[in-house]
């Protein structure tokens, strides 16, 4: 179970975008994650007429590492670790270290 899912509120903590808030859009296997308007980039496009594509120069957010984000409490409004514990129903929840409030309900 992984600690930080798509569509999850986290702030950054290092980095050029550091103390930026935004949502996760992708999670990759390799422990990146794209959030939203956070690690943006230049990106040089040719054109490609048969595809649509027109060139130029291109905005895109690029993958930051997870261990740079952590996730927003909303009750704080800051960034909070994230633990993983077991019900007494037998599921799995994410839960937030300093109150213990459970993330998914």
């Amino acid at each position: 179970m992984n600690r930080i899912r798509k569509g999850d509120q986290v702030i950054v903590i290092t980095g050029k975008d550091k103390g930026r808030q935004g949502s996760v859009l992708k999670v990759n296997k390799d422990g990146t994650l794209t959030v939203e308007a956070i690690n943006m980039v230049k990106k040089h496009v040719k054109p490609n007429p048969m595809a649509g594509i027109e060139g130029g120069i291109v905005e895109k957010e690029m993958p930051i590492d997870a261990s740079n984000v952590m996730l927003l409490n909303p009750m704080t409004n800051k960034g909070d670790r994230v633990g993983i514990k077991v019900l007494e129903d037998g599921r799995k929840v994410r839960y937030f270290k300093s109150n213990g409030e459970v993330v998914d309900a």
